[in-house]
């Protein structure tokens, strides 16, 4: 059990700061030196979303602070969130933030939507907990 809330934390490390480079599953699994199943299972266990999830929203909040607090271009906003096209980092920005980043901009509000997972026992208990509950409801 510690042993892998210690990868996982090494996997929540690894992408914070590497956010905008080209990552995914294969590099951290390298880099950590797990597989990608094996990772991909106890983060998920540890924290309640996928690796791939949190990379995403992630990226998605780094963006949505740029777009407010900086004036940034939005396709260099969208490379540096590790989009290809400015059409597929809009649409998913918009499924996280429900705007556009154009209006998300002129808004000028920042609401982060995923911050970095800090792992501490009481999250883990609690997260575990209300998984076993969720078996005994079903």
């Amino acid at each position: 059990m510690k042993g892998q809330k210690e990868v996982v934390k090494k996997v929540i490390d690894y992408i914070e700061k590497n956010l905008e480079k080209k990552i995914n599953l294969d590099n951290i699994s390298k880099n950590i030196g797990y597989s990608k199943f094996y990772l991909n299972r106890i983060f998920t266990e540890h924290t309640g979303i996928t690796i791939y999830k949190y990379l995403q929203n992630r990226r998605l909040t780094v963006a949505a602070e740029k777009l407010v607090k900086t004036d940034k271009p939005i396709m260099q906003i969208t490379y540096e969130a590790g989009y290809d096209t400015q059409q597929s980092f809009s649409f998913a920005f918009k499924q996280i933030y429900l705007y556009p980043p154009k209006i998300y901009r002129d808004m000028g509000i920042f609401m982060p939507k995923q911050n970095r997972i800090s792992l501490c026992c009481s999250y883990i208990s609690s997260y575990r907990f209300y998984q076993h509950i969720k078996e005994i409801a079903a």
